[in-house]
């Protein structure tokens, strides 16, 4: 069998020799990071897609080596013997962490067996039973990791997080136990836990304890809801966060708290009677879905609860109509949940438009909603009704008003100018008769919107009609190209356009240079010099040659002997 490693499970080898350990008196605490240890190996062995099974048998593996490798097995082959982690194996000097990872994988094991089981229960409702049981057994093995992190070899750290996952597993069994009160008040204590320590931890730390935070969230609104407090929890935000196993439960659970049953509703001055239980119990659970809507946190969230509401809608659709063909009485209240769906989808496609970028996808969606608003109100129900014609002749009036502003970008970024004017100039009109408090808020946002900022596009495309048109009239003059083979240096007098000169290769001088004739030095001859005649000093030359040979002799003896010094 081949032993996998985990990061953080693993503790390095100590170099100090076993024998010289007995001697330290200062040990080495232990730091258990339980909740990242467990995201890890969950993420890593089957959670990912939902896989408990395959976690559970990851979690016996590993349990299985961890005895082994700390010698800590539990009988042989034929005998059992039950031996749990104590206090012994952690004071030891010569100790190991991973002797708290016993406890801990096993209460995961129990707890991932626990929810394979849950999922199992909605087929088989006596699995309910035995989940109950691996849930207790899990609170028993945190238990026990919780006693030995309490002990001085753990830090604070390890400590801390074995008493939030204790307070985590004890409030997951008591919230399928339906004890409220205790589970509120467990699940409440791990969360500030989890949130005190990520308040500790550097921002790549911290994102496991936000999920867990964020998980235990729906579960504490719906254990409030329980208690008493209505406003804790809203039944549809809490379904589209799969906090509840099956949504008729909860919606059976709402009707026995609810005094006044639901029997007949009024729609445009009609009353329908609605006979069908499951209708009611519908119509009972939507009651809420505006304010819903209203707390959700961003548009996708919005999406998601509506897109619950529709699954619902699917079938209780299909229901009525076939009561209707034999009821005249179900066939109005089989217009009327049309109209729910057709309003719904046309509100789902205007939280779409405010997260659209693309001004040709907004139309398209604009579309949808004005054929089937144009549908609903042409239906044999309410053709002749005054005030649901005013209702549907408004709002496709305001549909209509946007996809006119939408279309005018459309054309805009297709720099058609004109076109864009006259649709943002359509816009402007229609938008000055509407009213946006009388419409859902996404479509009362989207019309202020468009009042506040057409006046706006108008300009802005005005301009930029006449700043292309100035483009296009706009006469070039043109000019000659020359093309010449003397070298820039040569006629640096002359201006012309040559594209050469920008060239890779222009020609701007001559390399190397010609050749040129330059005047030679004047060469000077002296023609009378045969023709002067010169005198005779042959005399004075003769005279003065004699002079000078005495000297010479007298001086050179005189300076031989040393003589004529003064």
């Amino acid at each position: 069998m081949v032993i996998s490693e985990i990061p953080i499970v693993e503790s390095p080898p100590s170099e100090v020799d076993p024998i010289e350990k007995k001697n330290v008196e200062v040990l080495q605490p232990f730091t258990l990071e339980i909740l990242k240890l467990i995201k890890y190996v969950q993420q890593q062995h089957g959670l990912r897609h939902g896989d408990y099974q395959r976690y559970r048998g990851y979690c016996s593996r590993r349990i299985s080596r961890l005895r082994k490798v700390l010698r800590l097995p539990q009988g042989d082959r034929r005998h059992f013997k039950k031996r749990d982690v104590t206090e012994n194996h952690i004071i030891n000097p010569r100790s190991d962490e991973r002797f708290l990872h016993i406890p801990l994988i096993l209460s995961e094991r129990c707890w991932a067996y626990a929810m394979q089981l849950k999922q199992e229960s909605n087929t088989e409702p006596r699995k309910k039973f035995h989940l109950i049981q691996k849930l207790r057994k899990a609170c028993i093995y945190a238990l026990q990791l919780d006693e030995l992190c309490k002990m001085q070899r753990c830090d604070a750290r390890t400590q801390l997080e074995a008493q939030a996952y204790v307070a985590w597993i004890h409030g997951s069994l008591q919230f399928e136990l339906e004890l409220w009160v205790k589970a509120a008040e467990n699940l409440k204590k791990a969360q500030v836990i989890y949130e005190k320590l990520a308040t500790t931890l550097s921002e790549e730390d911290q994102l496991p304890y936000k999920q867990r935070v964020e998980e235990i969230a729906p579960s504490l609104r719906y254990c409030a809801y329980n208690i008493g407090d209505e406003k804790a929890v809203n039944l549809l935000e809490l379904r589209s966060q799969g906090v509840l196993e099956t949504f008729d439960a909860l919606i059976s659970q709402t009707k026995e708290k609810t005094a006044a049953i639901l029997h007949e509703v009024t729609w445009f001055g009609t009353k329908i009677p609605i006979k069908i239980e499951r209708v009611r119990l519908f119509l009972l659970s939507i009651e809420g879905l505006d304010d819903s809507l209203k707390n959700a946190e961003d548009n996708q969230a919005k999406i998601k609860i509506l897109e619950n509401v529709f699954i619902d809608l699917r079938d209780v659709i299909s229901l009525t109509r076939e009561s209707a063909r034999t009821d005249k009485q179900d066939q109005l209240l089989l217009t009327y949940l049309l109209s729910i769906r057709i309003e719904r989808t046309s509100q789902r496609n205007l939280l779409l438009v405010e997260q659209t970028k693309k001004p040709q996808d907004c139309v398209r969606l604009l579309d949808i909603n004005i054929q089937q608003t144009n549908e609903l109100s042409q239906n044999e129900s309410i053709k002749n009704n005054d005030s649901a014609q005013e209702y549907f002749t408004s709002q496709l009036a305001a549909y209509k008003a946007l996809r006119s502003y939408y279309l005018a970008r459309t054309h805009a970024g297709a720099k058609r100018w004109r076109e864009a004017v006259v649709l943002l100039d359509v816009a402007l009109k229609a938008s000055a008769n509407l009213k946006p408090s009388e419409y859902i808020p996404e479509l009362s946002s989207l019309v202020a919107l468009v009042k506040e900022t057409t006046e706006t596009e108008i300009a802005n495309t005005k301009a930029n009609f006449v700043l292309d048109s100035q483009d296009e009239h706009t006469v070039t003059v043109p000019t000659k190209l020359y093309k010449s083979k003397k070298p820039l240096i040569e006629r640096l007098d002359e201006f012309r356009e040559e594209p050469q000169l920008l060239s890779k290769n222009p020609n701007l001088v001559s390399l190397p240079p010609s050749m040129e004739p330059v005047p030679a030095k004047p060469l000077f001859f002296d023609l009378a010099n045969n023709l002067v005649a010169f005198p005779d000093l042959t005399e004075k030359l003769e005279g003065q040659t004699k002079g000078k040979q005495g000297a010479g002799i007298s001086g050179f003896v005189k300076g031989l002997w040393g003589w004529g010094k003064k």
